[in-house]
């Protein structure tokens, strides 16, 4: 394979040359819309390269073709051995000429898609930057073909596809999402609150009504090699809880104990919550894995937070003579101000879901219902 490929390119070396001394008049008042080189070697391959002009033609001649062949010849025996251990019927691997050795004239990029070998059909495609193509066939008798210029078919188009994922994959070991959860909360573990007065009312919740809102940055670091599956996620985020009370309670703030009391003045509460926002950091390990296409399919993260209480307040909508009334009162209600618990997500492609458990409790000690705070729902960013 090597001795075919350093001929082609003695060949074009010698063909670009004599083409550049003979056209160079007609260059000069007209543009060549299209020039095709065939050379046939003496093992019956063939060899076509297309370019889409002349411009592009004497492109070839930059390049120092000496280097080149030997490195092209490593790469696509390269290529071959990685596709015939691949689980996959194709691979893609890229090679950066230029990079390892600058100011050689050598390609910037060189793109190679091999195919499993099999009885009748062994294919290797090689990309050089984005302009010229090489594409190599292996015939059932060991016979090789060449065929050079711009990659056309569905597979080559998912071929560049593919590498274009993996590039990006591979460059960014660092990356960020803007995150929004939307879903609802819960109170679970909670015990009878008494109070000097008694046991207080249960805290039960309209579960539709107590929703949960979060949103923030998340950074993702990679840990391990460049295709690695498992990172670290991290970053700061801002959370809504809102707790609805069900039936006609409200929660009242009274002698520094926070409780629920049942209305007894007639009103009939349209919305009586109470509400808090607060600042959080999570830190979750995280397992993205991908298809063939590296593109994204099941992932994973767990980990924990921590958060502080900003802010809290109640509201309160209800009708009074036909008119529709709301108050709101803002005020600690004995919360507790730090915050932390655990956390993950689990998802498939784009659809990714979360769950969060606030271990800490909702209110301090004997000054509010003992429990602590479930929030679940649908991650829509971030996944």
């Amino acid at each position: 394979m090597q001795r075919a490929i350093l001929t082609f390119f003695l060949l074009m070396a010698a063909l670009l040359g004599g083409l550049n001394t003979a056209q160079a008049g007609g260059l000069s008042t007209r543009t060549v819309q299209k020039d095709t080189i065939v050379v046939r070697l003496p093992n019956q391959a063939t060899i076509t390269l297309t370019v889409r002009d002349a411009a592009q033609l004497r492109q070839m001649k930059n390049y120092q073709l000496d280097s080149l062949t030997s490195r092209l010849a490593t790469y696509i025996l390269q290529a071959e051995k990685t596709a015939q251990s691949a689980t996959t019927d194709q691979v893609t691997l890229q090679f950066y000429p230029d990079k390892d050795q600058p100011g050689k004239n050598l390609p910037e990029q060189i793109r190679i898609t091999t195919r499993r070998k099999s009885a009748h059909n062994n294919r290797v495609d090689v990309m050089l930057n984005k302009t010229f193509g090489v594409t190599v066939t292996t015939d059932e008798n060991g016979s090789k073909s060449y065929n050079t210029g711009e990659g056309t078919s569905r597979e080559e188009r998912q071929a560049k596809r593919d590498s274009t994922r993996l590039r990006n994959i591979e460059k960014k070991r660092t990356s960020s999402d803007f995150v929004l959860d939307l879903g609802l909360n819960a109170l679970v573990n909670q015990k009878a609150l008494v109070t000097p007065t008694g046991p207080a009312e249960r805290a039960d919740l309209r579960t539709e009504g107590s929703r949960y809102i979060n949103f923030g940055l998340d950074y993702h670091t990679r840990i391990g090699g460049k295709r690695s599956p498992v990172g670290l996620t991290f970053g700061p985020h801002f959370a809504f809880n809102n707790f609805m009370l069900s039936g006609n309670n409200k929660w009242v703030n009274q002698a520094g104990i926070t409780q629920v009391v049942r209305e007894t003045d007639g009103r009939q509460y349209q919305k009586s919550k109470l509400g808090t926002s607060s600042v959080n950091l999570p830190v979750m390990l995280r397992l993205q894995l991908r298809d063939k296409h590296f593109k994204n399919t099941f992932a994973m993260g767990a980990g924990g937070f921590v958060g502080y209480r900003i802010k809290s307040w109640t509201k309160l909508k209800y009708t009074t003579d036909g008119n529709t009334e709301k108050q709101k009162e803002d005020g600690s209600y004995n919360m507790e101000d730090f915050l932390y618990g655990v956390q993950g997500t689990i998802g498939y492609g784009g659809l990714e879901l979360f769950a969060k458990y606030n271990m800490n409790n909702l209110f301090r000690e004997n000054a509010g219902p003992d429990a602590q705070v479930v929030s679940f729902g649908l991650r829509l960013f971030g996944n």
